[in-house]
């Protein structure tokens, strides 16, 4: 800094590094020059990583004042401690400091107390927000919960929460991930829930619970129906995991594995059984002119999409094993010609359970007008191969239908209600699948979901807080209200939800 005398005769300072001048009398103190150092143009950054350009008003490009605010600091710290699941003690390791010292040498050092606090006090105001959006919703509030078992063999329970928002968007929130001690059975189970949905205020707003097939979820949700207040009694209230029993139903179909599965399996572990076979398996590749990124897919025992995809990556690579097959006399796993024949069919078969499986899995738009359609295909799937010509395969899909029938014996009444809202299924997509599968008694079952859909929405209209004649307004405006619409399918799905199942 240098001092000289102003117009006026006052003591005033010039910054050696931008020019600009501030006054410099006693009675300013040091303010002056602190806030000058703060916002100086000129300051040299002792690192590159703050040197970050920006246009001025005249668009002149200048360097961005340093300005370091050390409440955000705190904030975006204990933010990514949670997020990447860092020990709170990452804010004592020495190498950490001094990243944070040179970066700024003013900051402040936190100990592990103040981070955790910083991240409860987040955690807080978080929970506020999606309290108030939960508030906010229009409708109902379908929730999904499973069980997990920790390393140390904790029991911990999740809740999350599905809904559509006030500005039409599908909303899905994790709402609690608990611990539960042991023992957990269905009556343990229904208290902890009944809990946390008291927590959160929204135990007079459930729709529906996605469960998973354990015989403790079967009891719980039976508990639970006296304790909440739900549509129908109830009777909607349980949905069984379509993911999860389309698992059941494939793995009950592979518990008698074919010898060309087998042979396939052999062949993926041969070829990457050391790393000379993998070259070798990749030359092949190159010699037939095939992609090498897919790669063989090595099966799990506990998973049957990972089956599928075995089966799949070996019919890709099928002319690269054949090579390999006629190159090197230890390769003795490769399958035959009609071996080849039926793992296609295999295959073939189990596409089917795999898009439906990707389909039910889908996490970004709605699922459960998907149900009916993909449930039907599968079980027409199952009826036709039951008479295949093919051994294993017949005996595949039989054992595969009697775990549909178990728990798909029937259409689940609210999923097919789902798809009559689809605007490209609606009621006469339900009509002929009743008519394919119940044959005979198609008309009584057909008449008895009518009866349960009119039903259903009676008990909705009754409940809405409208006028009666608000109420047919809305009805017969309902074309209308889809008509200004824009042509998206979740804006139409979604506006008639509104109309016929919020409360």
């Amino acid at each position: 800094m240098i001092d000289e005398l102003d117009s006026l005769g006052r003591m005033q300072s010039k910054c050696m590094k931008c020019d600009a001048k501030y006054i410099a009398e006693s009675s300013h103190g040091t303010g002056n020059m602190l806030r000058h150092i703060r916002s100086c143009k000129g300051k040299v950054y002792r690192d590159i990583g703050q040197m970050i350009l920006q246009s001025n008003a005249s668009g002149a490009v200048e360097n961005r004042p340093s300005t370091f605010k050390f409440d955000e600091f705190r904030e975006i710290l204990a933010l990514a401690i949670a997020r990447h699941n860092l020990p709170l003690q990452f804010v004592e390791y020495e190498g950490i400091r001094a990243v944070f010292s040179y970066l700024c040498p003013e900051v402040k050092h936190v100990s592990r107390r103040t981070i955790k606090n910083d991240i409860m006090k987040i955690h807080a105001k978080e929970k506020t927000k999606l309290d108030e959006l939960l508030k906010r919703a229009p409708g109902r509030i379908a929730i999904t919960s499973d069980c997990w078992s920790s390393i140390t063999t904790d029991g911990y329970i999740s809740l999350t929460a599905h809904f559509i928002e006030k500005n039409w968007r599908l909303g899905k929130r994790v709402l609690a991930f608990s611990f539960i001690p042991p023992p957990h059975t269905g009556a343990a189970l229904a208290e902890k829930m009944t809990c946390l949905l008291k927590q959160w205020g929204i135990e007079k707003r459930i729709a529906s619970i996605t469960l998973d097939n354990a015989s403790s979820n079967d009891s719980m949700v039976e508990t639970l129906k006296y304790d909440l207040d739900l549509v129908s009694n109830g009777d909607y209230f349980h949905v069984r995991c379509c993911a999860h029993i389309l698992n059941l139903i494939v793995q009950e179909g592979l518990k008698e594995i074919d010898d060309a599965v087998l042979k396939v399996r052999e062949c993926v572990k041969y070829c990457k059984g050391s790393q000379g076979r993998k070259q070798k398996f990749l030359q092949c590749v190159q010699h037939v002119s095939l992609e090498s990124s897919r790669g063989l897919r090595q099966d799990v025992p506990t998973r049957w999409n990972s089956t599928y995809m075995m089966l799949d990556s070996a019919l890709f690579y099928k002319k690269a094993l054949l090579h390999m097959k006629a190159t090197d006399a230890n390769f003795v796993h490769c399958p035959n010609s009609d071996e080849w024949n039926r793992i296609e069919k295999i295959c073939k078969f189990l596409s089917v359970f795999h898009e439906v499986t990707l389909a039910f899995s889908g996490t970004k738009y709605p699922t459960s007008n998907l149900y009916f359609p993909n449930v039907l295909k599968v079980r027409l799937l199952l009826k036709e191969h039951m008479g295949s010509a093919d051994r294993f395969l017949k005996t595949m899909a039989t054992k595969m239908n009697e775990k549909f029938e178990k728990y798909w014996s029937d259409f689940s009444t609210i999923m097919a209600i789902a798809v009559v809202f689809d605007p490209r299924y609606k009621l006469q997509v339900v009509e002929w699948a009743y008519k394919k599968v119940y044959e005979q008694t198609a008309d009584f079952e057909l008449e008895l979901f009518k009866n349960k859909l009119f039903s259903l929405y009676n008990e909705y209209a009754s409940s809405t807080p409208t006028s009666t004649t608000k109420h047919d307004e809305n009805v017969r405006n309902a074309p209308a209200i889809v008509d200004q619409a824009s042509d998206s399918y979740m804006e139409v799905i979604y506006t008639l939800k509104v109309l016929f199942f919020s409360v």
